[in-house]
Formats: C-alpha cells, sequence, structure tokens
C-alpha cells in the first residue's frame, strides 16, 4: 500500500471513527432515498416506471368475477415456481362466505395456470383453483409467504395472516406445509389492534431476524376488536414477532410526508436483492375524484349495475420504501409509480392496486402485477417490468452532474455498480475520505469512467479495481454522471 495512502487513512481515522458512520457492508444500496447522500450538484433521483408486459391472469371464472384481488405473487425457490395466491369474488359482501382464495403457479412469471385443485366443490364440480372456502373472513384477504426462517419445521413452511376488524376479531396466524392445505396455528387472533380491512402482509425478515406485519390503519378515530370508529386517512402499522403468535403492540409508521394519501394496500416486502430494504408497491386511492367523460360512463353501464362505486373514485400505485427495524416510511417519489393509463376501464375505483411481490424474472428484469378493470366484467392482472434494482436511480442529463455521499464503510474487493449511459454519457466514481480529501489512487483523475449499460459492472482506477486496503474505513464516494443512471451499488 502507498505510504501517502497509509497516511491518508490514518488522518481519516483519527477524525471520523468508524462508529460514526452508516456501515453498509456487502449489502446492495439502491438509489430510492437519501439515506447515504450528502449532496447533490446537478443530479436527482429519478423515479422509474414500469413497462406493461401483458396479462398475466383474467379473473374469468365463475367463482372469481369482478371483486378479484389482495394478490400474493411468491416465488418458491426450491420448487423453482411461481405461486399466486388471491380473492376470488363475483359480487358477495366482503367478509362473507362466498368468498373464496384462489391459486395460479407459473414457471416464469409471464404465463400462469390456474391447476384443479380438487379441494372444494363449486356448481357440481371440484374442477377448479379454489384453494380456500366456507372460510369467512379469512378468504377477504388471504396473505401468505414463505417462511425463510433458519429451522422452521416443513408443515409450518408457509404462514399466512387473514381476518378483519371489529367484531370479527382482528387477523389471525395460518400455517401449511405445501401451500395449499391450511391450518390456523390458534383460535384466537394474533394481531386484534388495527382495521385490517385491506391486504395485510407479513413475512420473516432476515434483516431483523423476526416475522413482520404490516396492516390497515386509520390516522385517527379508534378501531380495534370492539370498536369501529376510523378516522382520518387510510395508513399502515407495523409490528413484529418471534414466533408469529405473540406480537409486539403495533406502532403507526411514520413519514417523510404529510399523511394525506389514503394508502389502501401497503405490499410492503423486502426486496429479494436486497433484504434490509423493504420496498412498498402501494395503493393511492382517490376517493370521490371522478374524472370519466359521458361516452366512458355509458360504456360502464352495466358494470357500474354491479358496482355503484365504479366511477366515484380512482387509484393509482405509488412507491415507498422502509428500512429494516425502522417505523417510518420514506416517500422520496411522490409521484404515481404505475399510472391509470390510457384505458379509461383503469380510471375507476379501486383499480391499479399491485399485488403484493416483486420478483425476479430474467437475468436483468423483475416483474410486479397491477390489478386492471377492477369491479368490472373484464377484470384482470397485467404484469409490468423493470430492470434489476430500477425503481429509481441517481440520474444526471447530458450537462452532468455529481452526488457526494455522507461517510459510509464498507466490506468487500470491488465496487460493483448497476448502470445505464447513453453513448456520450459516463459514470466516474472518486473514493475519499471521511472529510471529503481524495484518496490517493482512487481520486477522479484516476477512474476509469464507465459508458455501457450492464446490471453488474465493475469499476476501476488506473491501479485496478480492489479497494481492499480501504475495508473498514469510513469513506465516502463521489459520483460524477453525464447522461447516466446509477440504480444501485455494492462492495463484493
Amino acid at each position: 500500500m502507498p505510504r501517502s495512502l497509509l497516511l491518508f487513512l490514518a488522518l481519516c481515522s483519527a477524525l471520523v471513527s468508524a462508529e460514526d458512520a452508516t456501515n453498509i457492508g456487502a449489502r446492495r444500496e439502491l438509489f430510492v432515498d437519501k439515506l447515504l447522500i450528502d449532496q447533490m450538484q446537478g443530479t436527482t433521483l429519478r423515479l422509474h416506471h414500469p413497462e406493461e408486459a401483458g396479462i398475466a391472469v383474467k379473473f374469468d371464472q365463475p367463482w372469481e368475477g369482478r371483486f378479484s384481488a389482495y394478490i400474493t405473487v411468491i416465488h418458491n425457490d426450491e420448487a423453482n415456481k411461481f405461486q399466486m395466491y388471491y380473492r376470488g369474488n363475483a359480487g358477495f359482501k366482503d367478509g362473507t362466505s362466498g368468498e373464496v382464495t384462489c391459486y395460479a403457479e407459473s414457471t416464469d412469471g409471464i404465463s400462469w395456470v390456474k391447476p384443479k385443485l380438487g379441494l372444494h366443490e363449486i356448481n357440481g364440480s371440484k374442477d377448479n383453483n379454489i384453494m380456500l372456502a366456507d372460510l369467512a373472513p379469512y378468504t377477504h384477504n388471504f396473505a401468505p409467504f414463505i417462511d425463510h426462517r433458519p429451522g422452521v419445521p416443513k408443515e409450518q413452511r408457509y404462514k399466512a395472516l387473514a381476518g378483519l376488524g371489529g367484531k370479527s376479531g382482528g387477523l389471525s396466524a395460518f400455517v401449511s406445509a405445501d401451500g395449499l392445505q391450511w391450518q390456523k396455528m390458534q383460535q384466537a387472533a394474533v394481531i386484534t389492534k388495527g382495521a385490517f380491512d385491506s391486504q395485510n402482509v407479513s413475512f420473516w425478515s432476515e434483516a431483523e431476524q423476526c416475522y413482520v406485519a404490516y396492516f390497515r390503519v386509520f390516522t385517527g378515530g379508534g378501531v380495534d376488536e370492539r370498536n369501529w370508529k376510523p378516522k382520518g386517512v387510510r395508513w399502515v402499522s407495523r409490528a413484529t414477532s418471534k414466533d408469529f403468535l405473540t406480537w409486539t403492540d403495533a406502532l403507526q409508521m411514520t413519514c417523510d410526508q404529510p399523511l394525506v394519501d389514503q394508502i389502501y394496500v401497503s405490499q410492503t416486502n423486502p426486496y429479494f436483492n436486497a433484504p434490509h430494504l423493504y420496498i412498498s408497491t402501494a395503493a393511492r386511492y382517490m376517493p370521490g375524484k371522478a374524472v370519466l367523460n359521458d361516452q366512458a360512463k355509458i360504456d360502464l353501464a352495466a358494470d357500474t349495475k354491479a358496482y355503484t362505486a365504479l366511477i366515484q373514485d380512482c387509484s393509482e400505485a405509488v412507491l415507498m420504501t422502509s428500512r429494516a427495524g425502522t417505523t417510518a416510511y420514506n416517500r422520496s417519489f411522490m409521484e404515481g409509480l404505475v399510472r391509470p393509463g390510457q384505458d379509461f376501464r383503469n380510471w375507476t375505483s379501486r383499480s391499479n392496486y399491485p399485488a403484493c411481490g416483486v420478483v425476479q424474472t430474467g437475468k436483468s428484469e423483475m416483474s410486479l402485477y397491477v390489478e386492471r378493470h377492477y369491479g368490472q366484467s373484464t377484470a384482470l392482472l397485467q404484469r409490468l417490468t423493470l430492470r434489476i434494482d430500477g425503481f429509481a436511480s441517481l440520474h444526471a442529463d447530458y450537462g452532468g452532474g455529481e452526488m457526494t455521499s455522507k461517510p459510509f464503510t464498507f466490506a468487500g474487493n470491488a465496487l460493483h455498480l448497476n448502470l445505464s449511459t447513453g453513448a456520450a454519457g459516463s459514470v466516474a466514481v472518486e473514493i475519499q475520505d471521511a472529510e471529503g480529501n481524495p484518496l490517493p489512487g482512487f481520486t477522479l483523475d484516476d477512474c476509469k469512467a464507465i459508458s455501457y449499460d450492464d446490471i453488474d459492472r465493475v469499476i476501476g482506477w488506473k491501479d485496478g479495481s480492489n479497494v481492499s486496503a480501504l475495508v473498514g474505513k469510513p469513506v465516502r464516494l463521489r459520483w460524477v454522471l453525464k447522461d447516466a443512471d446509477v440504480y444501485s451499488f455494492r462492495f463484493e
């Protein structure tokens, strides 16, 4: 190691200790919040909108219908298949026995089949994809996940929360060995303080080493197992558990923006490529915002008879994020993630709600799924795609810009980037000490700027790409971009 670098590192350690800097280790960091950002000049954080990629599932079976909703998509690593769970409701009152839980599966997350499970009879036949029936109110919002907790018993490999608030009692815990045949863990509800009239999600958190649940509350009023007097806006609370039965008291999530949006479903889950980061592809509900013209109302007349609220509201998907172990949502992007678009049938009440689960469907592609045409005879689930880690990016246009990070420590030998540039664009990185002084050998002049589009590209300097001499030392990264986007980075 050069003597000059040793002197710089010694000075750095004297001024800013490693304990004062964020330790990112070897984890992947996405540009979805400003946790590591100190200064920006000519750069912005840019939200990226998913591209439509076709119909995943049509809710066209008699037991599914126009009110199919509350969808969960899971990738089963062991079986190498995708699994989908959703409510079927052809017109029954919420929380009643007419609702069922349906199942579909896929080998690629693109083409889906509805297997004939043979579990429940409807219309004189068991040739259907109904997984749960006659189990109200749990079939209203049954939301499973695969439990990745080390040592989990095989008969509890799948878990789920389901239920409604008020007199229904709250959320009950379910387990399954195969994800198809379920039983309650206990008769009593396990979470009772909340509204729950939505899709309430849970998972095993690798980062927190506990179970985490996110569920519907209202910001005001009183809603529990005895009372139903909601006020304020629809929002989210969180609780944790070591055994999925005994849960901590619910804590209402805070937010860096005013709580004015009606967040109908949060769909908060660990991001598969960075499990310390929780991605929320939430639904923003706009009650009373009716936008359809007279012709659209005429075209929707038959559906409006079945669902009187159809043309009274509109909705869209938004992006929120949270960090493992915190009770705060970050909303760096207040604009819509998935807009209703040019199809007037999506400018209707409760359309465009995302499914819970963002899954990888290609080497550089991930998919999310969004309900379209809710409350209509044409109800369906659409697949949309983003590049891996591509929710948002650090962006600079042709004029160029910079971003300097806050001090952090890392572990790894090389800096890997997920980036995209134009032909005239580039990305360069300078490594500085905690005080902002360029480190010898890692200056901007030393950097071999990248012009390319890659989900995993190692950046280097004149003497190579090895940064192991800096492991454990507080450093800053100075990013210099021109006509470029950086989606994520990690040290490995």
